[in-house]
């Protein structure tokens, strides 16, 4: 049980490290090949928070644990919105400005809709990682057709100035990518075996333990990168981490391990756990559009938030005793 928890610990802090200089290399890298910033944003630092959730769901399938996978997937998601979201909005309330975000909000609520239809039969097989990952695909296009046609003005093209890497050397930024990806990969594998080992030592299920000790831990980077933007006065890239990190997490997280090992889902993922996930994505649109206000997500609905995902993490821990 020992080297089982040293491994969780260990994998975390490898894990959110090598995330961070993964996203560091691949931001500075394609700004040295002339990448629009918006492009760089609404991609590779949107979707590129999600990088240890999909490592470690891929591993984690592959290995025979799809509760980790499955788990891992949605419960970053309900961490991303109910646990980021309310912290950040509890330290700086957040306006929401971006045109563009206001466009992504109900594309992530139609892509969770999507997920839910394909998984109603409690199967996550190999056509819904094709048709998953194929929506992924087509949203990236999208995405960077929308970087590179976004107005001038956008509050959200400000704040990722203030923020991407500038003046990186070539050289320095192919070291980060490539050390942050092979500490990712080797990391990934360390967290889903000390998970597993966990979860069997604990008579817990996989997915259990994917919905709280490995969603928490892989949203890490989120939470870091939410508080930091909201902090330095940045509320539409908090918010757009989330956004990008929840429509990654449920096509590509997801698609992945169903294109590789597809698997029976545990009746609590559609039963209770997607729901739930639904109900915080339509919140936080609500939040965030205002409709007939000014968006914003406000200390009292961040603390609403944070009490929705202490409820939620007490009732599976409830679900267990």
């Amino acid at each position: 049980m020992l080297a089982f928890t040293a491994a969780v610990i260990v994998g975390f802090a490898v894990l959110v490290w090598s995330a961070d200089k993964f996203i560091f290399g691949a931001a500075a890298l394609a700004r040295n090949l002339g990448v629009s910033t918006m492009v760089i944003g609404l991609t590779i630092v949107g979707f590129g928070t999600s990088a240890p959730e999909l490592m470690v769901s891929t591993f984690a399938a592959l290995q025979g644990n799809p509760g980790i996978a499955v788990g891992n997937a949605i419960g970053s998601n309900i961490a991303n919105i109910a646990l980021i979201l309310g912290v950040t909005a509890l330290i700086t309330p957040l306006a929401v400005q971006s045109r563009t975000l206001k466009r992504e909000l109900p594309l992530l609520l139609a892509v969770m809709l999507f997920g839910g239809w394909l998984l109603w039969d409690d199967f996550l097989g190999r056509l819904d990682g094709i048709l998953m990952l194929g929506l992924l695909g087509a949203i990236i296009v999208w995405l960077v057709y929308d970087g590179l046609h976004a107005k001038p003005g956008d509050p959200l093209q400000s704040e990722l100035e203030e923020e991407l890497p500038e003046h990186v050397p070539m050289s320095k930024s192919l070291f980060w990518l490539v050390v942050g990806l092979a500490l990712l990969l080797g990391s990934s594998q360390i967290l889903v075996w000390g998970a597993a080992g966990i979860a069997s030592a604990l008579g817990i299920s996989d997915l259990v333990i994917g919905l709280t000790v490995v969603a928490i831990g892989t949203s890490m980077p989120e939470l870091a990168a939410s508080v930091v933007s909201a902090r330095r006065g940045e509320p539409d890239l908090a918010l757009g981490n989330v956004i990008g990190s929840n429509m990654f997490n449920l096509l590509g997280v997801l698609g992945l391990p169903g294109l590789l090992a597809p698997s029976v889902l545990p009746p609590e993922v559609m039963g209770r756990d997607y729901p739930f996930m639904l109900v915080l994505t339509v919140a936080m649109v609500v939040m965030a559009f205002g409709f007939g206000q000014p968006g914003r997500i406000n200390r009292i609905e961040g603390s609403l938030l944070l009490a929705a995902f202490v409820g939620y993490i007490g009732w599976l821990v409830y679900s267990v005793t």
